[in-house]
């Protein structure tokens, strides 16, 4: 999902859409990452959550509309996403 979003973020011809998506997929790997780092006893105990697992009510609601906005530009992009029209990657 994280590379996922990376790849749409580059192929992006709107600028600011292109952001937006390299934004929300970055707040999802930072929320990854640091939950991850947290369960392995890496760094101490925080109340972040685990994205579309963990229990919490308004954080399930705000991922859950990043991901939406995400997956609406992908369908707005979906043939330069699998032609790779710009080949960054």
């Amino acid at each position: 999902m994280i590379y996922i979003g990376y790849k749409l973020s580059k192929v992006i011809d709107n600028l600011f859409c292109s952001y937006l998506v390299f934004g929300i997929t970055s707040l999802l790997f930072v929320q990854v990452f640091i939950n991850i780092a947290v369960v392995i006893g890496l760094i101490p105990v925080t109340g972040v959550t685990l994205p579309l697992v963990s229990y919490g009510g308004s954080s399930l609601v705000i991922t859950m509309y990043m991901l939406g906005i995400v997956t609406n530009i992908l369908n707005k992009n979906i043939t330069d996403f699998i032609t790779n029209k710009k080949d960054y990657i």
